[in-house]
């Protein structure tokens, strides 16, 4: 009741009550980004990390997911695309159904997208398809750790379910469905089904991060919970423990890569 009741008083104005699916909310979303400062140095260090992974070589790069950020400005030529139709998007696209050839793809890109997809194993199969040999998929995610399952619990609107049997749940649209410990699940708690299923893919690096910033930045749907000259105090807190992520951390940097 009180998580509920503090969410509802932190609530930011622009996105309270709104249809999660509704393409104007992406809309709205991005102009949050743009404005808070603090969440948009966050997101610029996601993009950075990101463009860093992307193996050299032939082939295009995609985002999935890309309606409200601004990954590519980190990346040239990136292809942006939604599962929505929304402004500034190049193509749209269900990742569990992609657009394109096989072995077309140097990398996949996303940030905070897989948590969203109810049939994740569609989109490794489709993923493994389009990469080349070398290519990547690259990802921020919602983690599983001991400080995560405290603030996703109680204070986030998205589901957190580390204890769910299957990759999959009932989808209420493209998205508001959710599970946010579903990318722990498939890469931590399941890794020996992972390569099971997918031999061609193989798990190159997970890295927990960022236990606090993202948190006291109010993400997209709460207010900031502290000011943006206060960034660099944060990211010097989050430096000094970084050998606690493992149980610390809010989120995962993913790397995988199709097998030569």
């Amino acid at each position: 009741m009180a998580a509920t009741f503090l969410r509802r008083l932190l609530a930011h104005p622009l996105t309270s009550n709104l249809d999660l699916d509704d393409p104007s909310t992406t809309e709205l979303r991005r102009q949050i980004i743009s404005a808070k400062p603090f969440l948009k140095a966050i997101y610029d260090e996601w993009y950075i990390l990101l463009a860093r992974e992307i193996p050299i070589g032939h082939g295009a790069i995609l985002e999935l997911g890309s309606g409200a950020g601004h990954c590519y400005r980190f990346i040239p030529q990136l292809i942006t695309s939604e599962i929505i139709l929304c402004r500034g998007v190049a193509v749209v696209a269900d990742a569990q159904r992609m657009p394109f050839a096989d072995s077309s793809l140097r990398a996949v890109v996303m940030t905070n997208v897989l948590h969203h997809m109810p049939s994740v194993r569609r989109f490794f199969a489709e993923a493994s398809r389009c990469l080349r040999p070398g290519g990547k998929i690259l990802m921020i995610e919602p983690w599983v750790t001991r400080w995560s399952r405290v603030v996703y619990t109680r204070l986030h609107h998205e589901p957190f379910d580390r204890t769910a049997p299957d990759w999959s749940f009932p989808s209420s649209g493209p998205l508001s469905g959710a599970n946010g410990a579903l990318p722990w699940i498939v890469f931590e708690r399941d890794y020996d089904m992972f390569t099971k299923e997918f031999p061609d893919l193989a798990i190159t690096e997970i890295r927990p991060l960022m236990p606090f910033r993202y948190l006291v930045s109010g993400g997209l749907g709460l207010r900031s919970l502290t000011p943006w000259f206060t960034y660099s105090l944060w990211s010097a807190l989050e430096e000094a423990l970084k050998s606690q992520m493992s149980q610390l951390g809010m989120f995962a940097f993913v790397s995988v890569v199709k097998k030569s």
